[in-house]
C-alpha cells in the first residue's frame, strides 16, 4: 500500500511512495509526531536524477526489514533538494560541518525540533569499503537517543549553534566595487587552478565552470586578455568534444568523472544545458569559432526535444540510468556500431568517435567522443541519424517531470538570446512559451512558488533564485521581443526581492522574510552548480537599471557585489556569475537602443550589430521611434531605454550609452560597430 508520499509533487519522493517505509513530507506534522512519539527524526535528502539516491532506495528503504526498524525508532521525513533548496541548504551546511563533507544522497539525524546531531551521506545495506551498515548506524543512533539523550542534545545545540553563526551577515569590507584590479587579480587566481594539459579547472571530478567561463569572456571582451581567453576557449573545447557532451543527441550530462571530459556521470539537468547553451552561443558570437554554434544550436535542440514539458515548461532532469545501469542509453561497443551502421560505417565511425575494443566505460562500452571534426561532413550526418534512431529503441533514461522557475527561467533567457543571435524564430517561441507558464501557473500575485508538475502548481514559496533569475528572464524577452509586458513582470519581481531578501549589509538572504522559519535563515552567495540567488539578482539589477536608467537598482547591485568581495578574492571559482556581474558594471553596462519601424531592413542591419557585440552586459532594446519624454519609467506602454529616441533624417538609428553618459545617433551599422569596439 502507498504511503503518505503519494499525495506529493514531487517525482522523487512519488518513487518512494511504495516504500514500506511510512515516509512524510516536510512539515510541522512530521515533527509533531517525533515529539509525540519521542522518537529522532531521520531526514533523506536527495533527488530524481541522483544514482546513489536510487541505490540506496534500493537497498535500505524497499527493505522490509530495514524500514520496520525505522519506522519503529524514527520519524521519517523525504525531502527533494530541488522543491525545497532551503531545507537542502540548511541540513547540507551541518552535514559538512559535522563531516568535512557534502553530497546525496543526505541522511541526517534530527531531535524533534529540528536540531542536527547526526549527519552523512550514503550508506550501503552492509559494510562495505569501511562504511559501516546503514542498520548498524541506526541501531547505534537509536540507543544513543534512549540512553545518551544529554549528550545528544548538547551536540544538536552546538552545531544549531554553529549554523545561526554562519548564517550571520557577511560582513562587507568596505565601499569599494569589485573593480578592475580584483577582476585582474581574479584570471590570475584562476589561471592558477588551470589545468594545462586538458583545460577545465582542478583534477576529477570536473564539473562544466559555466560561469567563470562567463566571466573569462566578458573580461577578454573588456580587456582583450589573452589568458582569459584562453582559458575559455580551451576549456569550452574540450567540453564540446568529450564524451561529457551527447555528440549524437546533443546537450550535457552532469559531469565528468575523469580529469579528460572522457566519462560523464550520465544525467542530464536542465540547470546545466540553460547555462551552457548561452554559455556556447556567446561565445560563438565572441570568437566565432563554428563549434560554438554547433554546440548552442544541438543543445538548444536537445531542450525542445527532450525536456519540453506538454504545458510548454521544461523538466529538471533525464536519469543516469536506464535499465538498472547508468549510461547504457548513451554507451556504444565497436560491434554495435557495425549492426546499425555496417562495417565500412561502423568501422569509420568507431575511429572517429574513440569507440575502442577495450572501451572507456564500463563492461567493454565507450562513451562517444568527437575530438575532431569528420573529414566527410555529409557522412557523418548520416551516421548520426542512424546512430540516435537506433538509440531511440533503446530503454530512456526516466525524466524529472517537476518545472522549477529558476531553472526555467535560465532556460528562457539562453534561449531567448540564442533564439536572436542565430536567428531561430523557434527557440523564442519555446521561451515565450516557458515564461507564460511560469507567469500564468507558479506566479500568485508576486509571490512565486517554486515549482509545477503538469501546470499544477506546487505548495513550496520560491526562494530568491526563483525571482532572480525569472527577472532577468522578463529582460530577456523584452530584448528579444520588443514587449514591454515583460518589462513590467521585471520590475514586480525585483520589487518584491528588494523587499522580501534583503539583507541589512546589502546582500540577500535566500528566503523571503516571511518565509517558513528554519534553525537558520539560508544565506549563500557562492556560486555551485547554478547562480547563487544573490549573483543572479545583480544580473537582473543590473539589467533592469541599463533599461530604465532607475539609480535604485543600480545601486542595490553594487551593494550586493561589495558583500562578495572576499569570496571573490580567495576563491573566485565560486564567484563566477557575481565577477561576471561585476565586468558588466564596470563596462558600463552598454546600452544601445534601436529605433525604426518592425520589418526596417536598415533598423535589422543596426539590430544585429548591436546583438553582436560582446560587451560584458550589454543591454539591447529595438522598436518604433518614441516620442515619450525621457526617463518616464512609470508609463506601462514604454521602455525607458527608447523613450525619446527618434529617427534621423527619417532613417531607423541607434543610441549608445555607457556609463550615463551617450554618444550621438548613428545610422550607419559600420560606425555603429565601431562605436561599440570603442
Amino acid at each position: 500500500m502507498a504511503n503518505r508520499l503519494a499525495n506529493a509533487t514531487s517525482p522523487y519522493l512519488l518513487q518512494h511512495k511504495d516504500n514500506p517505509v511510512d515516509w512524510w513530507e516536510w512539515g510541522p506534522e512530521a515533527f509533531a509526531d517525533a515529539r509525540e512519539r519521542d522518537v529522532p527524526v531521520l531526514l533523506s535528502v536527495g533527488s530524481a536524477a541522483c544514482h546513489w539516491c536510487h541505490v540506496m532506495a534500493h537497498e535500505s528503504f524497499e527493505d522490509e526489514a530495514t524500514a520496520s526498524y525505522l519506522n519503529e525508532h524514527f520519524t521519517n521525513v523525504k525531502v527533494d533538494r530541488e522543491e525545497r533548496p532551503d531545507v537542502d541548504a540548511v541540513y547540507m551546511q551541518a552535514t559538512t560541518a559535522m563531516t568535512g563533507q557534502g553530497g546525496w544522497p543526505m541522511t541526517v539525524v534530527l531531535t524533534p525540533d529540528g536540531q542536527p546531531f547526526f549527519a552523512g551521506t550514503y550508506f550501503p545495506d552492509r559494510p562495505r569499503h569501511g562504511q559501516p551498515a546503514f542498520r548498524q548506524v541506526l541501531e547505534a543512533l537509536a540507543g544513543t537517543w534512549q540512553r545518551r539523550r544529554d549528550e545528544v542534545l548538547r551536540v544538536a545545540g552546538d552545531v544549531t549553534g554553529h549554523l545561526r553563526q554562519d548564517a550571520g551577515l557577511v560582513a562587507p569590507t568596505g565601499d569599494e566595487p569589485l573593480g578592475e584590479e580584483l577582476l585582474a587579480g581574479a584570471v590570475t587566481s584562476l589561471a592558477r587552478d588551470f589545468d594545462a594539459t586538458s583545460a577545465g579547472f582542478g583534477s576529477a571530478p570536473k564539473f562544466p565552470p559555466s560561469m567563470v567561463l562567463e566571466f573569462l569572456l566578458r573580461h577578454a571582451a573588456r580587456t582583450g586578455s589573452p589568458n582569459a581567453s584562453g582559458m575559455a576557449d580551451r576549456t569550452l573545447r574540450a567540453m564540446a568534444r568529450g564524451g561529457m557532451y551527447d555528440q549524437l543527441g546533443g546537450g550535457f550530462a552532469r559531469y565528468s568523472v575523469d580529469r579528460d571530459w572522457v566519462v560523464p556521470h550520465f544525467e542530464k539537468m536542465l540547470y546545466d544545458n540553460a547555462q551552457l547553451l548561452g554559455l556556447y552561443v556567446r561565445w560563438w558570437r565572441q570568437s566565432g569559432d563554428p563549434l560554438g554554434e554547433r554546440v548552442a544550436r544541438e543543445t538548444a535542440d536537445f531542450l525542445l526535444r527532450e525536456l519540453r514539458t506538454e504545458q510548454g515548461g521544461f523538466a529538471s532532469a533525464l536519469d543516469a540510468d536506464s535499465e538498472g545501469v547508468e549510461g547504457r542509453f548513451y554507451a556504444w561497443t565497436p560491434s554495435q556500431l557495425v549492426d546499425v551502421l555496417g562495417p565500412d560505417d561502423g568501422v569509420w565511425a568507431a575511429d572517429l568517435l574513440s569507440v575502442t575494443a577495450t572501451g572507456t566505460f564500463e563492461h567493454g562500452a565507450s562513451t562517444l567522443q568527437l575530438r575532431e571534426d569528420p573529414d566527410d561532413p555529409r557522412r557523418w550526418a548520416s551516421v548520426r541519424e542512424r546512430l540516435l534512431s537506433a538509440r531511440a529503441e533503446r530503454v530512456r533514461p526516466a525524466r524529472d517531470d517537476k518545472v522549477v522557475t529558476a531553472w526555467n527561467a535560465l532556460a528562457v533567457s539562453s534561449l531567448a538570446e540564442a533564439g536572436v543571435l542565430l536567428r531561430e524564430p523557434r527557440y523564442v517561441d519555446a521561451a515565450v512559451s516557458a515564461a507564460r507558464l511560469l507567469v500564468e501557473r507558479h506566479l500568485e500575485g508576486r509571490r512565486l512558488v517554486r515549482v509545477s508538475r503538469d501546470g499544477v502548481a506546487g505548495r513550496h514559496a520560491g526562494v530568491l533564485e526563483d525571482y532572480a533569475c525569472l527577472s532577468h528572464a522578463a529582460l530577456a524577452l523584452l530584448s528579444a521581443t520588443g514587449d514591454v509586458t515583460w518589462l513590467r513582470t521585471a520590475r514586480e519581481l525585483l520589487d518584491h526581492a528588494l523587499a522580501m531578501f534583503a539583507a541589512p549589509d546589502g546582500g540577500f538572504f535566500d528566503t523571503a522574510e516571511d518565509a517558513e522559519p528554519l534553525l537558520a535563515r539560508p544565506r549563500d552567495p557562492s556560486d555551485n552548480a547554478s547562480p547563487s540567488g544573490q549573483s543572479a539578482l545583480v544580473h537582473a539589477l543590473l539589467g533592469y537599471a541599463a533599461v530604465t536608467g532607475s539609480g535604485r537598482h543600480r545601486d542595490a547591485a553594487e551593494a550586493a557585489l561589495r558583500t562578495v568581495r572576499t569570496l571573490a578574492e580567495r576563491v573566485p571559482r565560486f564567484a563566477g556569475w557575481s565577477l561576471a556581474g561585476a565586468e558588466a558594471a564596470v563596462a558600463g553596462p552598454l546600452e544601445v537602443a534601436v529605433v525604426g519601424p518592425e520589418g526596417d531592413t536598415g533598423r535589422e542591419a543596426l539590430e544585429r550589430v548591436a546583438r553582436m557585440s560582446p560587451g560584458p552586459g550589454t543591454v539591447v532594446v529595438a522598436g518604433p521611434s518614441s516620442d515619450a519624454p525621457v526617463g518616464e519609467t512609470d508609463d506601462p506602454g514604454t521602455v525607458p531605454l527608447l523613450a525619446g529616441r527618434g529617427l534621423v533624417e527619417g532613417r531607423p538609428a541607434a543610441y549608445v550609452c555607457r556609463g550615463m553618459v551617450c554618444e550621438r545617433p548613428v545610422t550607419d551599422p559600420d560606425e555603429l560597430a565601431r562605436l561599440l569596439r570603442r
